[in-house]
């Protein structure tokens, strides 16, 4: 698969404790992606952070938050994320969902690099 230089990035900033059917709502995003063939996507998890309800949400010692803000950063054509934004929108109940143009400067594997789904 290659990705032309104009591409974009989709972040969607959810909370570590958002679920889609009782699995990780992070989770099913990147599957989602990926059953759509998108470039790729990374799950990226805060140290701190709020929302719309100004909630603070962070990592203590001596109080572990089990809702950490999460990243879904997702890469592929604008055309493609468009579509995938609003096939997931009613899925995601609270959080923000930015676009933005990227510049791409290279999408590679490895040759021969086995695609495992890492179960």
């Amino acid at each position: 698969m290659s990705l032309p230089q104009e591409g974009s990035l989709l972040r969607i900033f959810i909370g570590e404790d958002d679920k889609h059917d009782g699995k990780p709502l992070y989770e099913w995003l990147v599957l989602k992606a990926r059953e759509r063939g998108l470039a790729g996507a990374t799950v990226v998890r805060g140290l701190m952070g709020f929302g719309a309800h100004s909630r603070l949400h962070t990592f203590k010692i001596e109080r572990l938050s089990l809702d950490l803000p999460i990243v879904v950063e997702i890469v592929d054509v604008h055309t493609k994320l468009e579509a995938f934004l609003a096939e997931i929108d009613s899925q995601i109940h609270e959080g923000l969902a930015t676009l933005e143009k990227a510049d791409v400067r290279f999408y590679r594997s490895r040759p021969g690099a086995a695609n495992t789904d890492g179960a």
